[in-house]
């Protein structure tokens, strides 16, 4: 039985978006291009899934975030928009067409994710080393990097899910410690740090994300950072959330752009080698940028 949280429907009326965080409608040849590609492969990209609002510009400049192992995850966070269930059996021919597809597109850098499969004793990880191995042999000119969940410290998957020779591996903690029960109520704080101190010990470049917005404090802020870098992550992402639907979380605050460019001087201060940092930045927005760190 999958435990979904309870999240009060929303009653109140929703905070007006402020000016800075209107994005662009997706047009142009690239965008259809990408689009008609997905569509071909049957490929599900967390573009779609989880709402992105940077789909557009991302799109339009031919690079997509895929997400393998289906679009059905076996967790219900409360932030997120992916859909929540029990997952279809997963297809083994995927890496292939994943890797078939990034090909066609001709990206310089491919950024994967999945969704979680809680299910599998091996959590998917043999689905994601063979993706990455796959897009390595059709396109061995491509950087990659890989956004993967939790593995509930099934330390044996997550070796396998990094070790296709990757360039950036990269984890979310999504919040602070304060708010991991109500944000991510099946991850826990200091298992996701944990992983991720694995990762960088496996000896991969590792990055995570951080959405701002749900009621967390600066020093609540300074405290993730720190305990990022404690575990030698390289990379951070900062954004606003936005609530998907009025069953996620509200939004408790939107954030302005002075604070986040203060909250980047603030990460590598504290010895972060590179703060991507603005309302509408992704975990893979820019994440070309992120390889050579």
């Amino acid at each position: 039985m999958i435990e979904l949280p309870v999240v009060e429907e929303n009653k109140s009326p929703r905070r007006k978006k402020p000016d800075w965080l209107r994005v662009k409608l997706p047009i142009g040849k690239e965008y259809q291009k990408v689009r008609g590609l997905v569509d071909k492969y049957k490929l599900h990209t967390i573009c779609e899934s989880g709402n992105c609002p940077n789909m557009g510009e991302c799109w339009g400049a031919g690079t997509a975030t895929f997400m393998i192992l289906g679009n059905v995850c076996t967790r219900g966070c409360s932030f997120c928009a992916v859909a929540t269930g029990r997952p279809p059996e997963y297809d083994e021919e995927e890496p292939q067409r994943v890797a078939e597809a990034i090909a066609k597109m001709g990206v310089k850098h491919a950024v994967i994710t999945s969704v979680n499969r809680d299910e599998l004793k091996d959590r998917g990880a043999e689905i994601w080393y063979q993706t990455v191995a796959w897009t390595k042999k059709l396109s061995p000119e491509t950087t990659i990097e890989t956004l993967i969940p939790d593995v509930k410290g099934n330390w044996d998957a997550l070796y396998r899910m990094i070790s296709a020779g990757q360039e950036v591996v990269s984890h979310n903690m999504e919040t602070v410690e304060r708010l991991y029960r109500r944000v991510r109520p099946q991850a826990k704080y200091h298992r996701s740090l944990e992983q991720l101190q694995k990762m960088k010990e496996h000896g991969c470049r590792t990055k995570s994300g951080i959405m701002l917005g749900l009621g967390e404090t600066d020093d609540e802020i300074f405290k993730a950072m720190d305990d990022l870098v404690g575990r030698g992550l390289d990379i951070l992402t900062l954004g606003q959330y936005l609530q998907p639907t009025k069953l996620h979380l509200e939004v408790m605050e939107y954030i302005h752009p002075d604070k986040f460019a203060m909250l980047r001087e603030e990460g590598l201060k504290r010895g972060l080698k590179y703060v991507e940092s603005g309302p509408l930045v992704r975990s893979s927005y820019h994440a070309e940028r992120h390889v050579n760190v």
